[in-house]
């Protein structure tokens, strides 16, 4: 096992892991830009470093500053959490390359499985049901052309990258003539990559994703399926597990394709395999993500696995200790996005409490919600015996929770919950439409 670990991230998803690193008697290395240099992660760890400007190119996507802050430190892995360099297979081999391990997948597989239209191919052959799509498209023409023989509505979306960066919806060729250069443009300032595909348009659909956990061994388990469906924007707000759309009969054939598929591909790590969910009741693949997903805590509080701790285990090559069979999926997991409206600094903050109630976050009182980086500083999660009392309890939580001094969204989130879709379980990607 490791013994010091450098956090590559910022935020709430770096109090995390240096948290689960502290209970695994692991030392913690943490990096800051200037904004962040009061943030909460870099007085929790045991160590941290200044690694430039507030600009993220200029700090938390330095790549070279990180590996300076590692080697200075004598931290023999680095955990990128989410976003940032979390997907990044040039920093992994350089970590690789300064004998640092990289907390995350091989660097020649997170190139290939970053690529979405390579990662339709590597589940060939496999009970998994890509969405009819193109490869990367060589440019508007041959985008046009392809479009004509699919089918409008098409989805325009990137090769690399994530978050909604880069998606169109296109209903026309005049629609896609207009959103390919900003598309493209969109994409390789986010991501460095402008390539595009194009995927048929599945709607009405649910958001399904499968959080996997696999080790060296090439042992895998599935830990159940996560609901994203309440999204503005291709952003999620609201996540929960299981999700109220998926029968146990769809879920166990959705566990050993994404388990066959998993096995075929030969991965380590935590990841997500993404799918769409029809009316008619079929999954279409999209995407895996090969990271630690910002809703990770869903599954956590339904199978009570520390999937963080897990992450490094596997990291370092420790085996599984447990099988599918032995995976308890039981009750109702649900988190809610707590998002900053705008910059300010916290006044007063109150978290709520009580049996099964997390909040994870980086506020503590005084400090500044900086206007450069996400805006997500809370992820609030609850577990119940069932679905109907974890949305009163994930309700009654939000009404307990006070964030004084910087507008939030935890007032629509209140609101998204007592609508009847939400309650009753009956909602797709369709329910945020128009707000």
């Amino acid at each position: 096992m490791f013994s010091k670990i450098l956090i590559a991230n910022r935020g709430e998803i770096a109090v995390r892991i240096i948290r689960a690193c502290k209970e695994m008697g692991i030392a913690t290395v943490a990096v800051y830009s200037e904004a962040d240099r009061d943030a909460l992660h870099a007085a929790l760890a045991d160590e941290s470093y200044c690694i430039g400007p507030a600009a993220a190119e200029d700090s938390y996507l330095c790549g070279e500053r990180i590996l300076s802050a590692a080697l200075i430190s004598g931290a023999q892995a680095i955990h990128p959490g989410y976003g940032f360099l979390s997907e990044n297979a040039r920093f992994a081999r350089e970590c690789i390359r300064n004998g640092i391990v990289f907390i995350g997948p091989d660097p020649e597989l997170m190139e290939r499985l970053g690529d979405k239209t390579e990662m339709k191919k590597l589940v060939e052959g496999t009970s998994l049901r890509p969405i009819p799509g193109t490869g990367v498209l060589s440019g508007l023409e041959e985008a046009l052309e392809k479009a004509e023989k699919l089918g409008y509505p098409l989805m325009l979306k990137a090769r690399s990258g994530g978050g909604g960066r880069g998606i169109r919806l296109l209903q026309s060729a005049e629609e896609l003539g207009q959103a390919w250069p900003l598309a493209v443009a969109e994409c390789a300032s986010a991501f460095g990559d402008g390539a595009l595909y194009l995927e048929k348009y599945v709607w009405p659909a649910r958001h399904i994703e499968m959080q996997i956990l696999a080790d060296e061994g090439g042992n895998v388990v599935c830990l159940g399926e996560r609901d994203c469906s309440v999204q503005r924007r291709h952003q999620k707000l609201i996540e929960e597990s299981p999700s109220p759309g998926v029968s146990p009969v769809q879920r166990a054939a959705l566990t050993r394709g994404v388990t066959e598929a998993v096995k075929k591909i030969g991965y380590t790590g935590v990841g997500t395999m993404e799918f769409l969910l029809d009316k008619a009741g079929d999954f279409w693949f999209m995407e895996m993500n090969v990271r630690l997903q910002v809703e990770h805590p869903v599954t956590e509080m339904l199978t009570m696995l520390d999937l963080v701790k897990w992450q490094i285990r596997t990291a370092a090559g420790v085996p599984l200790r447990f099988t599918q069979e032995q995976i308890v999926m039981a009750g109702s997991a649900m988190e809610c996005r707590i998002t900053a409206l705008a910059p300010g600094r916290l006044g007063m903050l109150h978290v709520p409490g009580g049996h099964f109630v997390r909040f994870d976050t980086y506020l503590v009182p005084g400090v500044e919600v900086s206007p450069y980086y996400d805006p997500l500083i809370g992820k609030l999660i609850v577990y119940a015996r069932s679905r109907e009392e974890a949305v009163r309890k994930l309700k009654a939580a939000l009404c307990e929770l006070v964030i004084e001094g910087i507008p939030t969204n935890i007032g629509e989130q209140l609101r998204i919950l007592s609508g009847e879709p939400f309650m009753s379980g009956n909602y797709d990607l369709t329910l945020m439409e128009g707000r």
